[in-house]
């Protein structure tokens, strides 16, 4: 009796795990709660986000289905897209202020693509004064290491700590293709922009 006890609280937690794995995208009824939005305002809002969160919903299962391994590079710039074009629709429904605060809503608690953003690949470009032919070169290895972290994700998924190795490893992968590339004060100013760029796990 004890056993088949054990037995359904492991379901039990197996299901509601499974559940909550499950669950992706923005919890936005938490934005609600930080703004008072009239009921226009509201209505408007939920329809927008019911409608953006849908198109990422079929996203994903489009990129399920094309079998073998999930081009999931691809399916991060589509959510990149995606949220940029929610974020036009609600400037059209929020009022400034909401909408600054949305936008960092939606920066807070989306998932990042793991790579240099393109504001930073444009910092280490003016800073470190890249030539074109590097400038190529830095975009090449972050686009590598995007892929091959990406490619390891079935082998780490659900291990936070697995997770952060690969990171670790494709990090230096990166760093060395850049130093064969750089002069030595190039890479050191390349090394000092890019410190704070570490390992995040899913909040």
């Amino acid at each position: 009796m004890n056993i088949k006890a054990i037995l359904m609280v492991i379901v039990a937690l197996a299901i509601m795990s499974c559940s909550g794995k499950k669950k992706r995208g923005i919890d936005f009824a938490e934005f609600k709660k930080e703004v008072t939005l009239t009921p226009e305002q509201e209505k408007n809002f939920d329809e927008i986000t019911a409608k953006y969160k849908k198109q990422q919903e079929q996203n994903y299962e489009a990129a399920k289905a094309q079998g073998g391994q999930m081009d999931r590079v691809a399916l991060g710039i589509k959510n990149e897209e995606l949220r940029a074009q929610q974020s036009l629709e609600m400037g059209s429904v929020l009022k400034a202020d909401q909408l600054v605060k949305f936008n960092e809503f939606v920066e807070k608690n989306s998932r990042k693509r793991p790579r240099y953003t393109n504001e930073l690949l444009e910092k280490i470009r003016t800073e470190a004064q890249l030539t074109n032919e590097q400038f190529t070169m830095l975009n090449a290895s972050n686009d590598a290491f995007e892929k091959a972290f990406n490619d390891a994700h079935d082998i780490y998924h659900g291990n936070t700590d697995l997770a952060r190795e690969y990171w670790n490893k494709f990090d230096v992968q990166r760093k060395e293709a850049m130093k064969t590339s750089l002069y030595p004060e190039q890479y050191e100013k390349f090394l000092e922009l890019v410190k704070d760029q570490q390992f995040k796990g899913r909040e």
